[in-house]
């Protein structure tokens, strides 16, 4: 239940620990984010953050409202000893750049690390004699159901868990991974610098959450059980795994003709494997975890289904809040500074994808590409009319595409 951590991008890692106070979410690092390895990137200092930081430091009853102790949920497919928390906890060693970063600008920050899900987090403010610590702990989950669970009954100050699954604390951000509505990693950097602008402040809260962080996961990809199931008329009649707290999935896999099987993160991988379902859709950081290549080999180890090399959605992490737990104005310096921290997330993501052997990948023909654009686009029109995606951040999404593809054809129409 809650003996795992998640976080597949260190980057999440660092955000989530910044919830707990202001510490570690003082600091930006511009970067551009790409599909391909980068380099850890030097930090520098946004002015623009960094005054709001000063301010949120200057104000009394900031000091008043740091917790003295902070929980933190998040969910894990593979556990505390899986590659996800390893490469989390790697990312710890940036803490000293941080540090004396805030030295920089006149603020005494320290974190001790008692253990990998244990945290003490100390701040200091000279300017006026401050001083406040945070005790953090890491709660993690391998089962994000019972997370949300947690969240909502407030065992959980903070959580970090799937968009879809946090489509129930906001909608409006949860409407990110709507179906063919990011087609590359370069338009899903930008959508989450857009979103992380002071203007979107008032649709980042709902009731008493709040999302202070997106965060990418990988572009998820359609999985076969059998690499027969090589196009959209092939999948009619097939079984095919939806997530059964989102109905907009079964919708969309009856509009195919295909039969739509209610699954779980739990269930999903054993289901596939089993050959219980034909046909899933995931990012490949589920890959290992979730064993799904045993779904793709036959008896005889020859390799029979297969990875689709063609991004149906993005899929990315929400990271979350209480309101009343953090000092007021605390989540939109959080989300600036995420939004500028990508570079590590990509990097993960790059490396689950090349290390899925070649053997596994299956490329669909460059003329069948349009064509599930425009079929992915009517369903993603459809689903927003009947209430399952969120009109204004289709409406965002589409800038986004078309500033990437101003001639597209959509590009000129005004339906969505």
């Amino acid at each position: 239940m809650n003996h795992t951590t998640t976080q597949p991008a260190r980057t999440a890692r660092l955000a989530l620990l910044g919830c707990s106070i202001l510490s570690l979410s003082l600091f930006t690092v511009q970067t551009q984010a790409s599909p391909a390895p980068t380099p850890a990137a030097t930090p520098v200092l946004n002015q623009s953050v960094i005054s709001r930081i000063r301010a949120l430091m200057d104000n009394p009853s900031t000091w008043q409202q740091i917790p003295a102790a902070v929980t933190l949920c998040v969910y894990s497919p593979d556990g505390a000893r899986g590659k996800n928390f390893q490469q989390a906890v790697s990312y710890m060693s940036e803490i000293p750049k941080y540090t004396q970063m805030a030295k920089d600008i006149g603020i005494d920050l320290k974190v001790d690390v008692i253990n990998p899900l244990n945290y003490k987090i100390q701040i200091g403010y000279p300017k006026l004699k401050r001083s406040a610590s945070t005790d953090v702990r890491l709660r993690v989950y391998t089962d994000e159901r019972v997370l949300a669970e947690d969240f909502k009954a407030k065992k959980c100050d903070g959580a970090g868990m799937s968009n879809i699954r946090a489509r129930q604390f906001n909608s409006f951000v949860g409407s990110l991974d709507a179906i063919g509505a990011i087609l590359s990693y370069r338009q899903l950097s930008e959508a989450i610098s857009a979103l992380a602008q002071p203007q979107f402040d008032s649709l980042m809260t709902n009731q008493n959450y709040e999302v202070i962080g997106i965060v990418p996961l990988g572009a998820a990809y359609i999985m076969v059980g059998d690499r027969k199931i090589n196009t959209l008329a092939k999948a009619a009649g097939r079984k095919v795994a939806v997530f059964d707290f989102d109905k907009s999935q079964a919708q969309l896999v009856q509009r195919v003709g295909a039969q739509p099987v209610s699954v779980d993160f739990t269930s999903v991988g054993g289901k596939f494997n089993n050959g219980e379902v034909d046909i899933m859709a995931a990012p490949a950081l589920l890959f290992n975890p979730f064993e799904l290549y045993k779904g793709m080999t036959a008896a005889n180890g020859e390799v029979k289904g297969a990875i689709i090399r063609f991004p149906i959605m993005q899929v990315t992490g929400t990271l979350l809040m209480h309101r009343n737990k953090f000092p007021a104005g605390l989540g939109q310096i959080i989300r600036e500074v995420t939004s500028m921290q990508l570079a590590p997330a990509y990097q993960f993501i790059y490396e689950t994808e090349t290390e899925i052997p070649v053997k596994y990948w299956m490329d669909i023909p460059e003329t069948d590409r349009q064509g599930y654009i425009k079929m992915m686009r009517e369903a993603r029109i459809a689903m927003t009319k009947e209430g399952h995606y969120d009109p204004r951040m289709m409406q965002l999404l589409k800038r986004v595409r078309c500033k990437f593809e101003p001639t597209h054809y959509e590009c000129s129409l005004k339906d969505e």
